[in-house]
């Protein structure tokens, strides 16, 4: 039996300086994160949009109307003031009381549409972001092995949850007062040119400072926002890692570390969230004050005209009013301005994630393959060669022909290429040169469903998600019977242990399996993969956390599961390699030795001096 020994905790005067860990955290907030092909973000919001285009017609029409409903407001008090207290003076109340009920009834119609608007465009909204999150959470899935292992949980977390309530934000509130803003500019425009075309122009003129202010603005918020949503997503990653590594980080004193890298991050979020109010102080300052100064040259130069007799009190009134009304919502579109590059900003990101296609790619035609002659099929490396993105070569090309049936255990120090190899037979990696063949047909021509069917991988860390025990075991057949399942326990002999669970079967396992034992959990994966009925099985270090007990009651369910199957078992413990029918021995990717566990052991190789050192620790 092999002992291991714990690294002794670091003092506290070891831990590694804070600004090692202050620049990593800031270098890990800095990155870019996944690449943004162009016009990825327009073509999605287009994709999210596209199938609301009917409610979308007719939430405009409502506020189209509303608008033109509560912009009649000033215009008709310029009526009542030129038309209707002259004709009250005259003893005549008919155009007076004519103009109040248009305006109370303009009023009233114009909030029951608005109220309309707002049910139909909240359901359009939910409805969007109900999609949008279900297409990160396939995508994510469905991405390869490689992208998970470059890219963090917490980064894709972020894209799923703050990335996603920034959109939110914006549908829910910023684009209906853009809509209530843009409206109200082009109604108000067009009244103020046709009730006195001078007034009208000098109104206008003053969106020229207006647009460059807007656009200072833009630009300005646009990096500080990039910034806010790289930060935020830095955030979600530290904590989710710390979070997950807590017995580690416990055990090895890094809370101190820990908050010191937490605190880089959260420093850097807080300092992009305050350069963002500080762009939106110096804009909404800005712009107020450029609307106050042309409200009072517009209301001097009104003024004098209504001395002259060439414009009428009630027109200057209406002007005012609806100046008032063209300059008030500056503040409402600063905040659409500041959720729109949040927004812009947090679009752009689930658009590169996305946009990222699998590097293990579906099939245009897939192949199916022949009827087994039994449980197992044959697998062969035919020139396979393999290296990762940086160029860096981990297997050389190499030929390898596994029978069908045959239970091989492949051995070797760390980094010898074993689980690699075992990945490409599981397709999570395509060979970076020649192919992976299951009784002769490509992996690559074979649906992820057919190879999922044939190909079934149990890992060290024997993954139990949070349910019952049974249906635990059932991921490996979804449409298995409770008698099934516990037929596949009997086999395996994970029957016992079970049924003295609490509920038995329906046991809730709690997250990552955590109220069972880890040579519990490691029969519970493999009465799965028992159930799944697997033409090859890999076993990736099944039994290399476990003591002695635990990996003896591994081994017999091995023995179970093998039988008759095509098996490849990665191994440290060569206590596992004895129920192989082959053994291969790898070193820096190569094959240096491959005979039976007796031909190796009787020669004078790595493999027999492996089992010599091992046999001299058990004593």
């Amino acid at each position: 039996m092999t002992t291991t020994v714990q690294p002794a905790t670091p003092a506290e005067d070891e831990l590694p300086p804070p600004e090692a860990d202050t620049q990593a955290a800031l270098a890990a907030a800095e990155d870019e994160d996944i690449p943004v092909p162009p016009g990825a973000a327009r073509a999605l919001l287009g994709q999210l949009l596209g199938p609301h285009r009917r409610r979308i017609t007719v939430a405009v029409l409502l506020i189209l109307i509303q608008q033109a409903a509560m912009q009649s407001g000033p215009l008709l008090v310029a009526v009542a003031m030129d038309r209707g207290i002259p004709a009250l003076r005259d003893h005549d109340s008919g155009p007076l009381i004519a103009v109040t009920a248009a305006y109370l009834g303009c009023a009233l119609v114009a909030t029951l549409l608005q109220r309309a608007f707002i049910r139909l465009s909240g359901r359009i909204n939910q409805d969007i972001l109900l999609d949008l999150r279900g297409r990160i959470f396939r995508h994510a899935q469905r991405l390869s092995l490689d992208f998970h292992e470059r890219y963090t949980s917490g980064r894709i977390i972020s894209r799923a949850t703050s990335d996603v309530d920034a959109l939110r934000e914006l549908l829910a509130e910023g684009l209906q007062e853009l809509l209530m803003v843009a409206l109200s500019v082009c109604y108000i425009t067009v009244v103020l040119l046709w009730m006195d075309w001078r007034l009208g122009l000098a109104a206008l003129v003053s969106f020229l400072p207006m647009y460059l202010i807007v656009r200072s603005f833009r630009r300005r918020s646009q990096k500080v926002y990039r910034r806010s949503r790289t930060a935020v997503a830095a955030l979600i990653v530290r904590f989710t890692e710390t979070m997950n590594g807590i017995r580690p980080v416990q055990a090895f004193r890094r809370e101190a570390a820990n908050e010191r890298a937490f605190g880089a991050v959260n420093r850097q979020s807080a300092d992009a969230t305050a350069d963002g109010l500080l762009e939106m102080a110096r804009y909404v300052g800005l712009s107020r004050t450029t609307a106050n100064v042309w409200i009072t040259g517009v209301v001097l130069v009104g003024a004098y005209l209504v001395t002259d007799g060439s414009l009428a009190l009630g027109v200057l009134t209406a002007f005012v009013l609806y100046l008032r009304r063209l300059y008030d919502p500056i503040d409402q579109l600063a905040m659409f301005l500041n959720s729109y590059q949040s927004a812009a900003a947090a679009l752009e990101k689930m658009a590169g994630l996305l946009a990222h296609e699998p590097s293990v790619a579906e099939p245009a035609e897939p192949v199916e393959l022949p009827a087994a002659a039994g449980k197992g099929r044959d697998v062969g490396f035919d020139g396979v060669r393999f290296a990762y993105r940086n160029g860096k070569e981990v297997l050389p090309a190499f030929d390898l022909v596994l029978p069908a049936g045959q239970t091989v255990a492949v051995v070797g120090a760390t980094g010898a290429g074993k689980s690699t190899l075992a990945k490409l037979l599981a397709r999570f990696y395509d060979p970076t040169d020649g192919r992976v063949a299951l009784d002769g047909v490509d992996l690559r021509d074979l649906a992820t469903p057919e190879l999922r069917r044939n190909v079934v991988m149990v890992t060290q860390e024997s993954f139990l998600f949070s349910g019952t025990v049974a249906e635990n075991i059932a991921i490996g057949k979804p449409d298995a019977t409770r008698a099934e399942v516990e037929a596949a326990a009997r086999a395996i002999g994970a029957h016992e242990f079970i049924a003295e669970l609490p509920d038995g079967y329906d046991t809730d396992v709690r997250k990552r399996g955590g109220r069972i034992s880890a040579g519990q959990r490691q029969l519970v994966a493999f009465a799965r993969a028992l159930l799944a009925d697997p033409a090859v099985l890999i076993l990736d270090e099944a039994t290399s956390s476990l003591d002695v007990p635990g990996e003896q009651a591994v081994q017999r369910a091995m023995r179970t599961v093998l039988a008759g199957r095509t098996a490849v078992i990665i191994a440290h413990r060569l206590s596992t390699v004895e129920i192989a029918d082959r053994v291969l021995v790898m070193d820096l990717g190569r094959v240096v030795e491959d005979g039976t566990p007796a031909e190796l052991i009787a020669g004078t190789g790595r493999f027999a001096a492996l089992h010599r050192t091992w046999r001299d620790s058990l004593v």
